[in-house]
């Protein structure tokens, strides 16, 4: 992802974020025309306070004073309804927008091609969805709206100030680009900052994540202290980088401050002495000093808000990095399907192909292997020949750089990705399961499923029995990946996962591996009937697993070396020979 960030485009990078803000026009105009009467509100207390001091203080009588001091309260009131308003507005405005950028990047990514997240770092992807999109969320609903209230209020007080007092006016005047020459310079260097602190935080979360989900390993080796360390490392870095970016925003504020006041005590020498001089009165005095206040204020907060933009800036580069990644794998959508597909056969057809992240080293070499319609195919082979990449081509989360793969005769680039997928059913060596209850992880493919099928399917994976066993039986959770079940439990989960999904395709990689005898018995013989008329594809480590299948085919280093069935094998291929005579040695 760093590869493709954008650089150097400072707060522009929030013009795209900005656009999620027009389906809201309405509530925006509300929260602008809010914020406009709310500034002049405030700017006409100068006016209020100048008649309270003049025609209140010094007018001589209780009417006067009244009056004023009405007056005053009636700019009070409208300043408290008009924030109201527009506080409600702009924050609602920025939970809203954070929501729709998190669904709009969370929709992406679940689109994309798996290989993104082969090359991407998930604690990093978290760091993005979550804690980019709350600060866009503190910027849109707190400080953008500030930023705004306080330049508007800055401008409309310098106006005043001029309108009040000539001469005093250009004495702050002469101050105010001595001001903003500090917030542009540690403005960039705020930015820079808050990117680097970003990234270390999300390499904090990626850290802790994964020795988080390895704890067991973590723990079996004695390496709690060794982690313990490493993770104090990674805080202390990313505490560094806080540190600085905190220091340079300090300086920010800092500057700020002291320059726009020494600005003011240069004016207050002179309006005072103009005062004495009887050439302004006390009233005309005291609402420029208000006037100025604004614009001191103004400034002190826009450079205040300015370093809190320069982050947002930050995180909307890599938000918007994230949702303007686009899948390599090109869905055209529902395409019309030939009839006659309900026991659909698959042919890999020349194929070539090297994964992303190794270019150089294919896994798949000029490969070529028909699977008939309706009967079984076994993948044999030592590790790395190519075995786990045919059901990675066939599910199409890659496409190969030669070659095609045909669903009954049809390149499956031209299906919609839904519809192939949907003909696949797929029995991991290391099931996947949710953080949820049995039922939902039962279910997942088949959302609409009715209990009964459920239950049926447990039961044909021969789960039901250990499911009826668990505290709230298919209503129990099964903890962060399945972690509370045994792994020839979880594996039997996924099998009735696969069996209520109904599959055309079923694709079993070592699907028994993690289970007993006695289970892997009784789950051959409810795979043999799932078997039974579907088109299979079978990835096997232990030759006694797929005795049964109508053809074997034997893979080496992404070639095909042999097909035929087990007792051909022995005789013809020469690997699988040596496979099959150390595995049944002891047989």
């Amino acid at each position: 992802m760093e590869a493709g960030r954008p650089k150097g485009r400072g707060l522009r990078s929030l013009l795209p974020v900005l656009g999620f803000l027009r389906p809201y026009k309405l509530r925006l105009g509300g929260a602008i025309i809010a914020l406009f009467f709310t500034a002049g509100a405030t700017l006409s207390v100068g006016r209020a306070l100048q008649v309270l001091i003049d025609s209140g203080f010094g007018g001589g009588t209780r009417a006067d004073l009244r009056a004023s001091i009405a007056l005053f309260v009636a700019v009070a009131a409208a300043i408290a309804a008009g924030t109201f308003v527009r506080f409600y507005l702009v924050s609602w405005l920025g939970e809203r927008v954070s929501a729709d950028i998190r669904k709009a990047v969370f929709n992406n990514l679940v689109r994309l091609h798996p290989g993104f997240f082969e090359t991407n770092r998930s604690g990093e992807i978290m760091s993005r969805l979550t804690t980019d999109t709350t600060l866009l969320q503190t910027i849109i609903g707190s400080s953008f709206s500030m930023a705004l209230r306080s330049s508007l209020t800055l401008l409309g007080a310098l106006v005043m100030m001029f309108v009040t007092n000539l001469k005093l006016s250009l004495i702050i005047a002469v101050g105010v680009p001595l001001v903003l020459l500090p917030i542009l310079v540690f403005g960039r260097r705020v930015r820079r900052l808050s990117n680097q602190s970003q990234d270390s935080l999300a390499s904090v979360g990626s850290y802790a994540g994964e020795i988080i989900q390895h704890i067991r390993v973590v723990q079996s080796y004695t390496r709690e202290q060794f982690e313990s360390d490493a993770f104090e490392r990674e805080v202390e870095r990313a505490f560094d980088i806080a540190r600085r970016r905190i220091w340079q925003r300090s300086l920010l504020i800092c500057g700020a401050i002291l320059l726009m006041f020494c600005g003011m005590g240069g004016m207050l020498w002179e309006g005072g002495t103009d005062v004495i001089a009887g050439r302004m009165s006390g009233g005309e005095l005291g609402a420029f000093v208000f006037y100025a206040l604004l614009v001191g204020m103004g400034v002190a907060t826009v450079s205040e808000v300015w370093g809190e933009l320069q982050r947002a800036a930050g995180a909307a580069e890599r938000l918007i990095e994230l949702l303007g990644t686009r899948s390599l794998i090109d869905d055209p959508g529902p395409q019309p399907l030939s009839p006659g597909g309900e026991r659909p056969e698959l042919r890999l057809d020349g194929v070539h192909f090297a994964y992303p992240a190794r270019p150089a080293q294919a896994a798949l070499r000029d490969f070529s292997l028909p699977i008939e319609a309706g009967r079984s195919l076994a993948l044999v082979g030592p590790s790395g020949a190519g075995k786990s990449t045919v059901f990675e081509l066939l599910q199409r989360f890659y496409d190969p750089q030669r070659g095609r793969i045909l669903l009954d005769g049809r390149d499956i680039r031209e299906l919609g990705l839904q519809q192939l997928r949907e003909h696949i059913a797929l029995v991991p060596q290391q099931p996947a399961l949710f953080t949820a209850d049995v039922r939902y992880n039962i279910a997942y493919g088949r959302a609409g499923a009715s209990d009964e099928d459920v239950v049926a399917a447990a039961r044909a994976a021969h789960a039901h029995e250990f499911i009826c066993a668990l505290p709230q039986g298919y209503a129990s959770h099964l903890g962060e990946q399945g972690v509370r079940l045994s792994g020839g439990q979880r594996q039997r989960i996924a099998l009735a996962r696969a069996i209520l999904n109904d599959p055309q395709i079923l694709l079993l990689d070592e699907a028994t591996s993690a289970l007993d005898t006695q289970s892997e018995y009784q789950v051959q013989l409810a795979l043999q009937e799932l078997m039974r008329e579907r088109t299979t594809v079978i990835i096997a480590h232990r030759l006694s697993t797929i005795l049964h299948a109508d053809k074997i085919a034997v893979l080496d280093a992404g070639k095909l070396v042999a097909t035929g069935t087990h007792e051909q094998l022995l005789q013809s291929c020469e690997l699988y020979a040596r496979l099959a005579s150390l595995q049944f040695r002891d047989s």
